[in-house]
């Protein structure tokens, strides 16, 4: 159950990994990394999730050293990026993003994107790095059901976590039960969809009703789908106004009424066809 900040959800494995975390796509390597960071852990969030692409690792790592919360208490999630992807090289880049993010052990990695031809071997090593206890669980990023399905095939690990974009515009519909049904947990990444559903007038009558922006609602939505929430932002203020949404909780008519949005539309590369 979603409550607060610290609600977390048991994955596959048995490792619980908090309902809300704050990303850092986008965020510039150094102050505004750090100062976001912990803005976000002041505010109460305990996830955070960063990736190699995006060259913030380091000053992650910092403002987890600076903030004081203990490491067992924190949820921080990498991914390995798709030049590094293969045996050997996710091998070495796991041990680079460990070196940067100054931590021994890593709560989840993930590959960043299904790159053909290489995220099998890609897992292969993931799984050795998890049953080397260097990470608590291993998943993946930007997969469709198809990748799973091959990705399956071979595996010796299911994957505890599928981090794909998801939004009241791209319900994930089919995604979603594959993942309920093969006990992968679906986060969402783009939640806010980049702002496009804040002129909406569904969301906004519903976001009236309970005295709330357009934003928290959303992303209220997202939880009450069962589906993990990563938000982006460097303003502290932005920051701990997300996170307020755990003092509502949408009706079922209303998650439908936001549901029925979706338009399969997304905002960000499509994972059948993405060429970097």
């Amino acid at each position: 159950m979603t409550t607060d900040l610290i609600s977390v959800k048991k994955l596959n494995n048995g490792v619980n990994m908090p309902w809300f975390g704050l990303g850092v796509w986008q965020v510039e390597d150094g102050n505004e990394a750090i100062d976001s960071v912990k803005a976000a852990l002041k505010s109460g969030y305990r996830a955070i999730d960063t990736a190699a692409a995006y060259g913030n690792e380091e000053s992650v790592g910092k403002a987890i050293k600076e903030s004081g919360i203990a490491r067992d208490e924190l949820f921080i999630t990498s991914k390995v990026w798709n030049k590094d992807q293969g045996y050997e090289s996710t091998l070495a880049a796991f041990e680079e993003t460990m070196k940067k993010l100054d931590l021994d052990v890593l709560d989840l990695y993930l590959i960043h994107w299904p790159v053909a031809g290489k995220y099998k071997d890609t897992w292969r090593a993931m799984e050795k790095l998890y049953k080397d206890g260097r990470i608590r669980a291993i998943g993946v990023s930007n997969f469709q059901t198809h990748h799973l399905d091959d990705l399956l095939a071979d595996a010796e690990v299911v994957p505890a976590v599928n981090q794909v974009e998801f939004h009241p515009l791209l319900t994930q519909t089919e995604l979603l039960a594959y993942s309920e049904e093969k006990g992968i947990q679906l986060e969402a990444w783009s939640p806010l969809a980049r702002g496009k559903l804040f002129d909406n007038e569904v969301i906004k009558e519903i976001a009236d009703k309970y005295g709330k922006e357009p934003a928290q609602v959303i992303l209220r939505w997202v939880l009450d789908k069962g589906v993990v929430v990563i938000t982006r932002s460097v303003k502290e203020k932005r920051i701990a106004s997300n996170a307020e949404i755990f003092d509502f909780k949408l009706t079922v008519e209303e998650i439908d009424r936001i549901s029925a949005l979706n338009k399969n539309e997304r905002t960000g590369p499509d994972p059948d066809n993405f060429d970097f």
